[in-house]
């Protein structure tokens, strides 16, 4: 049995919610109650089709609302697979607060799944690995924002003043590609007070593969001198669009350990840090390597 027809027969054992159900099915027999009353001529047939297609759809936003309102109905909704995918990404947990101490938190953590065979517990490793990462973020952001609020106020700053830094702890994730063949996420952790304890990781997955793509696997065994060239050559570029000078003498070329994410045209994109090779008014310069 390949993938997908495996796939398929995880799909088909999977029961259907039953908010979902009974929701479908009556929308299913008002649709053939209403058929039954339009008579036998055929522009009456057609007015109750282009009705049973409004109802069809009234049926998927209901299914959408419920998906993003109700806890218990995504948790359920959680176990379908996509169809025509091998992976996701679902919102694991997601709150906004404000703390006594005038800081706003919020944070958003993903859980990636996967249905592809040979992926092993490849999606439980790394939703771990995310978790902790930003639990252990919050957390400390939160007590950086303490201890900076002691030290404000010790040194003669006013609660009032405090409250205008509007301090605001971030902790969430964005997915940069999700095709057939690649998914690739990154999660993120920022305060806006400071940008030295920000931190971003990435996560690129080949799910053909079933395992996390570097950027050899993209670009093959001469990925350094390609990844190099092509940086190099597109500074001059962004210096224009930019007006600002890039450090090119900085730039000690990529490695293994290089950030990077892949894009939809299944192209990695190497992305720098603040300050690292250009001034900080240019953000993180992305540079896309095109095979």
């Amino acid at each position: 049995m390949n993938r997908m027809e495996n796939a398929k027969k995880k799909y088909d054992e999977i029961p259907i919610p039953e908010e979902l159900s009974q929701r479908i099915m009556w929308e299913v027999e008002k649709a053939n109650q209403k058929k039954k009353m339009s008579g036998a001529r055929k522009s009456k047939h057609l007015r109750s089709w282009q009705k049973g297609l409004v109802a069809a759809a009234a049926v998927m936003a209901v299914f959408v609302t419920a998906l993003n309102t109700s806890t218990a109905f995504a948790q359920n909704m959680g176990e379908l697979p996509v169809i025509g995918a091998f992976a996701r990404v679902l919102t694991f947990r997601s709150y906004e607060t404000e703390t006594e101490d005038d800081l706003k938190i919020s944070v958003e953590i993903p859980t990636i799944e996967m249905i592809a065979e040979g992926t092993g517990n490849l999606a439980d490793s790394v939703n771990e690995e995310i978790l902790a990462m930003c639990e252990q973020f919050a957390d400390e952001a939160v007590e950086r924002a303490k201890e900076y609020r002691t030290a404000f106020l010790e040194t003669g700053g006013t609660e009032e003043e405090w409250a205008a830094h509007n301090i605001e702890i971030y902790v969430g994730y964005e997915v940069k590609a999700q095709t057939d063949k690649y998914l690739s996420v990154i999660v993120t952790g920022s305060e806006n007070w400071s940008n030295a304890y920000a931190e971003t990781r990435y996560y690129n997955f080949d799910l053909e593969k079933g395992r996390q793509v570097t950027l050899e696997d993209l670009l093959g065994a001469d990925y350094k001198e390609i990844a190099d060239e092509a940086i190099l050559s597109q500074i001059p570029e962004k210096e224009a669009q930019s007006g600002m000078d890039y450090w090119e003498e900085d730039f000690t070329g990529v490695t293994e350990d290089t950030n990077f994410y892949v894009n939809e045209a299944g192209n990695p994109v190497i992305v720098f840090g603040q300050y690292e090779i250009a001034p900080g008014a240019a953000g993180e310069p992305e540079f896309e390597i095109v095979r």
